[in-house]
């Protein structure tokens, strides 16, 4: 038996390796769940979410640049390295894009930088708020590759880190359906008669109400949050999880690997975990991979409203909120950028799941 599940196995894998757009969406998925992960590594704003602002260069176009200077604050960081990797840096400095400078005696003298060929005000900072006085390691040009938001940040920056929302709430929306749903569709499909019926009525009932209308219901039972969205998503994705685990169970209970396990005296537990599950798993992750989709436009369209992540963290679906009217204002990339990633992702699953359902198909 285990030979014939390893060749099952093996057969499969064949078939999803020569299915190329397969193949190329599951190294789509990869290469952004390791930028997601390491984003602060990729962001050239390595700040807590990306979130420096600088006002007098908002909404430049990609490209653009600017000579920036730091001034310190000399504030020490008590941040280690792990914090600093997966949550920023705390950034206590002073960021000022300037137009020009000069060094004089004991102070330097900048310009900052004004747009639209308006000139900005000149200030100075004394020499001595740098260490040993060394004031050309804080003065840098900075690129921003695709520009700045409204509020002047790097908006490659809030891409990146904005990918972690839209990627890592797959994993926990569809992890918390798979519990729920596995745990309902299994009692309805083992156990049936009453037990069936009053699952159903849940299932009917929870079906019934609109998706976005019931997830916008537990969010704002929850509260506004990060890990409340991703509670409210999952809660709201285990029907389409339990109706097909129910309907593979009726099937299955009634095959010859059932029966003999009821012979040999098993409890219903073991059955279902240890003989069952393993054997519907094929349409379970065909399902979880179109949740994980499904998941991701949710939450694009809960942060859109204004329900999901709140500021200053990044999320594509808020960037699009934010600069959705740029589409009228002539620039239109703020808000087609995050809306590309979207589609991407979502693209990406959707024929990983496609290939998935092609490769598990035991007619063909």
């Amino acid at each position: 038996m285990k030979n014939h599940n390893n060749s099952l196995t093996s057969l499969a894998l064949q078939k999803f390796k020569k299915n190329f757009w397969g193949v190329f969406s599951l190294m789509v998925i990869g290469c952004i769940g390791f930028i997601s992960i390491f984003a602060y590594i990729f962001a050239p704003d390595a700040s807590e979410n990306a979130n420096q602002m600088h006002l007098s260069i908002h909404s430049k176009s990609p490209g653009f640049e600017v000579q920036m200077l730091t001034i310190p604050s000399g504030i020490q960081s008590d941040q280690n390295f792990f914090s600093k990797l997966f949550f920023g840096k705390k950034n206590t400095d002073t960021e000022i894009p300037i137009a020009s400078y000069k060094v004089g005696a004991n102070a330097l003298t900048y310009i900052e930088y004004a747009s639209d060929g308006l000139i900005g005000l000149e200030k100075q900072v004394e020499l001595g708020q740098f260490p040993n006085s060394d004031y050309r390691s804080y003065i840098d040009n900075r690129s921003f590759i695709f520009g700045t938001d409204k509020y002047g940040r790097d908006y490659l920056s809030r891409i990146l880190i904005g990918s972690r929302i839209s990627f890592f709430i797959g994993f926990v929306a569809v992890f918390i359906s798979l519990i729920v749903g596995l745990l309902m569709g299994s009692l309805a499909g083992y156990y049936g008669g009453r037990v069936d019926a009053l699952i159903m009525w849940v299932i009917n009932v929870t079906w019934s109400i609109p998706t976005l209308l019931l997830v916008i219901a537990i969010t704002l039972a929850l509260g506004k949050g990060f890990w409340q969205v991703f509670i409210a998503v999952g809660l709201t994705m285990w029907v389409e999880v339990a109706r097909v685990v129910r309907g593979q169970i009726i099937s299955a209970k009634e095959m010859q690997y059932v029966t003999a396990a009821r012979a040999l005296g098993y409890n219903d537990y073991r059955i279902i975990t240890k003989h069952i599950l393993p054997n519907i798993f094929g349409p379970l992750i065909v399902i979880s991979a179109a949740n994980f989709a499904a998941a991701i436009l949710i939450e694009s369209g809960l942060s859109f409203l204004g329900i999901g992540a709140q500021p200053p963290m990044a999320s594509w679906g808020a960037m699009i909120k934010d600069h959705y009217n740029y589409i009228i204002l002539g620039k239109p990339y703020l808000a087609l950028i995050p809306g590309l990633c979207i589609m991407l992702l979502v693209m990406a699953f959707m024929l990983v799941g496609n290939a998935l359902r092609d490769a598990l198909d035991v007619k063909t």
